[in-house]
């Protein structure tokens, strides 16, 4: 019998692989995590708010987990003058903070360890070489063999100066082992602004050894998003627009600008979170098949959908493009204020603090189906999702008797704060024959014993560690994509194409021409 037809028993059952009556084995295929090569870290910005919060609180999960090397160490390096112990005891507090329930102090003291300070001036040559001067003698101290990585945790205007010096002072290109960098978004504010700091960067460093972190791209929804298409042979074949109908991307925050208004007045929902965060969301939900599971190839399959979309046609901006700012309103029973009225907001700010487009892909798989994408703050729920909405059934048999139309399968990539993968699918309920209901099918990762769970910092930081770029984002997607926003924001920036701010309540689901977005009248935004 040829390879592709199932076997038949004598009494006429269908063999499938599986016995009949026999518990259906797991099937995981999941090596262990790879630990790195011995490795110093370099945290630039090591005094700021993201080093506290996020960056030593994932590096010390990584130490408890045993998934850091034996030889490596963490140096940090900023203007702000502080002695080791000062700098250990102040990331201590961020880290019990963090980790509260599961704090284990003799844990970390071993890893202190690892912590030292280096004060340094980042307009100031001289300040880099004794960074480097430090960093050999740590590098004997720890065994590292010259392996080094530099974190930038500091805002985007220190990024050419942080690379000038390291280049001027040799810390670019190690003599021995190897030397990267790791650079937090925006990578620019727009095209020339990119391509600008792009060149510079490059004078100093490699492509290969340039990593542009998009911590959306480490969360475990948005890496298993290609493992679902690909390795499931019921949905690859309908992921289509044959059979989809439309895709919306939802990233909805009930915080506010909190304590980055310095940055956000500057920045804006588009700059902050679509030109990364939700375009990368686009691209893994409509590329093809990459050739291997490899970095080179899954981020040429990325930047090959980033190539196919439709620019926004500015004279019809109206019908692709909805923009908004929260005024005050409730959170939880809690009167919070506006975004004007937030510290450090302009009191007649024309930031936008919610967006919702419609984008087209222009290639054979996707042709005519939108994807509507909105991202906002102080929205009613906390919610990172991607929907694909299935057509409709062509013939509604059961119409003479049905009030009201079947709803669409519906299957959702829930990316935070609850990770899962959900199908809505129709069954017929217990009593009349026509009597249908939508029931969901639900896989959670927050399960016991499904191995080491990592959250988005710990992955990228470990897999920066181990050289892996596949969750980086690389040089030419980071172009193709502001050569798409551009001319957008420039509209809206300096033809002044804004609507009355603010336009929705704080704790609401943004502005009501958001539900106006979609094609047609019996599709709206799912509720958040």
């Amino acid at each position: 019998m040829g390879s592709g037809a199932n076997d038949r028993s004598r009494d006429g059952e269908v063999r499938t692989g599986i016995r009949v009556g026999a518990p259906i084995e797991s099937g995981e295929v999941c090596p262990m995590e790879q630990i790195p090569d011995s490795c110093g870290l370099v945290i630039f910005g090591a005094s700021g708010d993201l080093t506290r919060r996020k960056l030593i609180p994932s590096l010390f999960y990584l130490e408890r987990k045993g998934l850091l090397p034996d030889d490596f160490f963490i140096l940090g390096a900023a203007r702000t003058k502080m002695t080791d112990d000062a700098f250990r005891d102040a990331l201590k507090e961020g880290v019990r903070k963090a980790q509260a329930d599961v704090f284990d102090e003799a844990a970390w003291d071993g890893f202190a360890k690892r912590l030292s300070y280096q004060p340094t001036d980042y307009a100031d040559l001289s300040a880099f070489r004794e960074l480097g001067e430090v960093l050999a003698s740590l590098d004997r101290k720890h065994g590292t063999g010259g392996n080094r990585i530099y974190y930038l945790a500091v805002p985007p205007s220190l990024y050419t100066p942080i690379t000038t010096q390291l280049g001027e002072s040799g810390l670019s290109q190690a003599d021995r082992g190897y030397s990267r960098i790791i650079i937090e978004k925006p990578f620019g504010r727009d095209l020339r602004s990119a391509r600008e700091l792009d060149q510079h960067v490059h004078n100093y460093f490699s492509e290969e050894q340039i990593f542009r972190i998009d911590h959306y791209l480490g969360k475990e929804t948005v890496q298993n998003i290609l493992i679902f298409r690909f390795m499931n042979a019921i949905f690859e074949p309908i992921w289509n627009r044959r059979y989809i109908d439309h895709v919306q991307i939802t990233a909805a925050e009930t915080l506010g600008v909190e304590n980055r208004a310095g940055y956000y007045e500057h920045a804006g929902v588009l700059r902050d979170m679509f030109q990364n965060h939700m375009l990368q969301l686009v691209a893994l939900t409509a590329m093809e098949p990459p050739s291997r599971f490899e970095a080179d190839a899954v981020r040429e399959e990325k930047t090959k959908v980033f190539r196919s979309l439709r620019p926004i046609p500015l004279a019809h901006l109206e019908q692709h493009l909805v923009l908004g700012q929260y005024g005050p309103g409730q959170m939880i029973g809690q009167a919070v204020q506006g975004y004007r009225e937030e510290p450090g907001v302009e009191p007649a700010s024309q930031t936008a603090t919610f967006a919702a487009m419609k984008f087209h892909v222009d290639n054979w798989r996707w042709q005519g189906v939108p994807f509507y994408v909105r991202s906002g703050k102080r929205m009613a729920r906390k919610v990172t999702e991607i929907a694909i909405q299935f057509k409709r059934i062509p013939h509604l048999m059961l119409q003479a008797v049905m009030e009201e139309s079947i709803a669409p399968n519906v299957l959702i990539l829930r990316i935070q704060p609850d990770e899962r993968i959900r199908l809505a699918f129709q069954t017929k309920s217990p009593g009349f024959k026509s009597c249908l209901r939508q029931v969901m099918m639900d896989f959670c990762y927050q399960e016991p014993g499904q191995g080491v769970a990592l959250d988005a910092y710990e992955r990228v930081l470990l897999d920066g560690m181990l050289g892996d770029q596949m969750l980086f984002v690389r040089e030419e997607a980071v172009d193709v994509t502001w050569a798409l926003l551009t001319p957008l924001l420039e509209a809206i920036e300096k033809d002044n194409r804004v609507p009355v701010f603010p336009n929705y309540d704080a704790g609401t689901a943004g502005p009501a021409d958001a539900d106006q977005l979609l094609d047609r009248e019996d599709d709206r935004w799912r509720p958040l």
